[in-house]
């Protein structure tokens, strides 16, 4: 099949993929997999539900036909997978894919993040949430210290990768260390993402009360050093970017509950055993791995995605109401991979 460029029932064309290769979580963070819903007994998948790499494989080079340009690895935390260079490395080879990135909460780094350089992978979006061990602690669930983390990041900027760093900020928990996070990466020269805390899933406690706004945040971050705007550097991309004016470090903001993005949204999202989410906030998805299973060629494949596609409405950002939030049942964050 020849490439195509799909676009949806807005105009808004396929660009990003994100792949789930993992469920399982060495954190708990309050805001993805909460501790007491996802407990010791909590049902994980078992190996064969998951996407196998040859299937993750052949459906990246089926996207990448129909205009996806850029792959991010996520969980779960992808890296508790086995053998994810190995992957990395026959993902950096599909036709038609420029950019390979990796989510992660960045302990295994350490160890692994060479490797991964090696084998083709491009960045790596670290999550942070504070640099306080006690904070860091709380909103990780499983009193792990920041300093794991710090090295992770230290070991992937060694390997030659390029990191960024993610924030999600929650009022009366982690607010107090805007400010430091902004100046350990302006320190480091790294860029950060400060997230809204979002109402994905059903099990995260989300308020409106717990947001601190993009505004706030920016505010917080003018403390540090004044900063200016950016342009996009592509359509549908999802942080607002902002530079330090003295210095040029990067700092941004991803404000889906404040200032929605839904209008250039260009993401698809698969989940680690294999159903296809055009939107964050779905409530079901597509079996791709079914699809897949049953023996589907690969132009069958690629037709299934393109009216998948062709027919996405989704905007849940610009639709939110306070019934929405209470009564949308929304797919996890852990599960579709954020």
């Amino acid at each position: 099949m020849p490439k195509q460029n799909v676009v949806d029932q807005f105009s808004r064309p396929l660009q990003d993929l994100r792949i789930s290769i993992m469920d399982r979580c060495n954190f708990r963070c309050s805001y993805c997999m909460p501790a007491e819903i996802f407990g010791d007994d909590y049902a994980f998948m078992h190996e064969e539900e998951l996407l196998s790499f040859d299937e993750i494989v052949t459906l990246a080079e089926q996207f990448a036909k129909l205009g996806v340009k850029k792959i991010r690895i996520t969980g779960g935390e992808p890296l508790l997978r086995k053998n994810v260079p190995t992957l990395i490395e026959r993902l950096v080879h599909v036709e038609g894919i420029e950019d390979i990135a990796l989510t992660s909460n960045g302990v295994f780094l350490v160890k692994q993040a060479q490797a991964l350089k090696e084998a083709g992978l491009a960045r790596v979006n670290i999550s942070l949430d504070a640099l306080t061990e006690s904070v860091f602690q709380t909103m990780n669930g499983r009193n792990v210290k920041p300093e794991i983390v710090l090295k992770g990041i230290d070991a992937a900027l060694e390997a030659g990768l390029e990191v960024k760093v993610n924030m999600v900020v929650k009022r009366g928990v982690n607010d107090q260390e805007v400010q430091p996070m902004a100046l350990y990466c302006k320190q480091k020269g790294i860029n950060l993402r400060f997230i809204e805390f979002m109402d994905v899933g059903q099990t995260n406690g989300w308020d409106f009360s717990q947001v601190v706004s993009k505004k706030e945040l920016l505010d917080e971050v003018a403390q540090i050093g004044e900063v200016e705007a950016l342009e996009p550097n592509y359509f549908g991309e999802v942080a607002s970017r902002y530079r330090y004016v003295e210095s040029g470090e990067e700092v941004g903001f991803i404000s889906s509950v404040t200032e929605t993005f839904c209008g250039s949204c260009t993401r698809a999202r698969i989940s680690a055993d294999g159903k296809l989410f055009t939107c964050l906030f779905a409530e079901e998805g597509y079996d791709l791995r079914e699809l897949l299973r049953s023996g589907a060629t690969t132009d069958m494949v690629a037709d299934y995605l393109v009216g998948t596609w062709e027919k996405r409405t989704d905007r849940y950002s610009e639709e939110r109401t306070e019934e929405s939030v209470r009564n949308k049942r929304k797919i996890e964050m852990s599960y579709i991979g954020g």
